[in-house]
C-alpha cells in the first residue's frame, strides 16, 4: 500500500496551479463551478483559496477570488505599470476640468498624469490631499490649489486621517477623479488600505460626480477594501486598451465607460 503522506502535497500543489490558471484564463473562481469540475468538496476549494490569498496569489470575494491588484505596490512601483496608459487617461481626465470648476483630484500616479496636463490657460480650484499632485500644480498661475492636510500615508503618498477628514467635510467640488488599485463588476470599487478607502469615501461623498481613473492593471480585479459599489453616477475613464471581457462586466453592473480616446 502505497503511504498518502508522499502524495497529498502534490495534490494539493496540482489543485492550486490548476485555480490559479483557471484564475488567469477567466479572471475569476467560482467555488461552487471548480468544486464540481474537479469533484472536489467546496470546503477544499475553499481551504486552497485561503491558503493562495495569504500567499498573496489572489484576493478572495464571496463565493470564490478574484485576480490580486497589481496596483497595490507602493508609489515608485506603481510609476512602472501601464505608463502609456495612465497618460492617455491623465490627459483625458484634464481636458473634462472645466473652468472655474471645483475639482478633487485623488494621489497615485495617474492622478499626477492628470495634473500634468491640465491646460495652462485653466482657471479652476483643484483640492487635493496628495503632495505629487500639489507639487504638479504649484506653479500654475490659473489653478487654485488647496493642499489636505493629515497624516502622509507614505506608500500612496497621500493625507489620511482625522484631520483629512475634517478637511474633505468643509468642502464641495464639481468633480472627484478617483484612484483605485481595482474595479471589478461584483467588488466593485477597492483599495489596498482601509484608512485610504475612508478618505476615498469621503471625497465620493463630497462631490457631484466621481470619474475612477482605470488603467488597464486595475479592471476586473479587487483589493481587500471596499471604497464603493459600482453605481451609474460613477464614470469609468479607461485607456483603449483596456480589456474588453471584464468591462462588459462592468457595464452590466451599471457602470458608465469613458474611453480616454472618446472623452474631453
Amino acid at each position: 500500500m502505497q503511504d498518502c503522506r508522499y502524495h497529498r502535497p502534490m495534490l494539493t500543489r496540482q489543485r492550486k496551479q490548476h485555480i490559479l490558471a483557471t484564475l488567469q484564463r477567466d479572471g475569476q473562481i467560482v467555488a461552487r463551478t471548480l468544486s464540481e469540475e474537479l469533484g472536489l468538496s467546496e470546503d477544499t476549494i475553499r481551504r486552497d483559496l485561503r491558503e493562495l490569498a495569504a500567499e498573496g496569489r489572489l484576493q478572495r470575494v464571496h463565493g470564490g477570488a478574484l485576480p490580486i491588484a497589481a496596483a497595490e505596490v507602493d508609489f515608485t512601483g506603481r510609476q512602472q505599470l501601464a505608463t502609456d496608459d495612465k497618460r492617455a487617461i491623465g490627459r483625458a481626465a484634464a481636458r473634462m476640468v472645466q473652468p472655474g470648476q471645483t475639482v478633487f483630484i485623488d494621489g497615485g500616479t495617474t492622478a499626477v498624469q492628470m495634473a500634468r496636463h491640465l491646460s495652462p490657460a485653466l482657471r479652476a480650484t483643484v483640492v487635493t490631499h496628495s503632495p505629487s499632485v500639489a507639487v504638479e500644480l504649484a506653479g500654475h498661475a490659473g489653478v487654485e490649489l488647496v493642499l489636505i492636510g493629515g497624516r502622509l500615508f507614505k506608500h500612496s503618498v497621500v493625507a489620511v486621517g482625522a484631520a483629512a477628514m475634517e478637511a474633505i467635510a468643509r468642502i464641495r467640488a464639481d468633480t472627484f477623479f478617483l484612484g483605485v488599485t481595482g474595479v471589478e463588476a461584483k467588488a466593485g470599487l477597492t483599495t489596498g488600505d482601509l484608512e485610504e478607502a475612508h478618505i476615498k469615501r469621503a471625497l465620493m461623498a463630497a462631490a457631484a460626480e466621481t470619474v475612477v481613473l482605470a488603467s488597464s492593471e486595475k479592471i476586473g480585479v479587487a483589493s481587500a477594501c471596499v471604497i464603493h459599489p459600482l453605481a451609474a453616477s460613477v464614470t469609468l475613464l479607461v485607456a483603449a486598451s483596456a480589456p474588453a471581457r471584464p468591462l462588459t462586466a462592468l457595464r452590466r453592473a451599471g457602470a458608465r465607460i469613458l474611453r480616454a480616446d472618446d472623452a474631453g
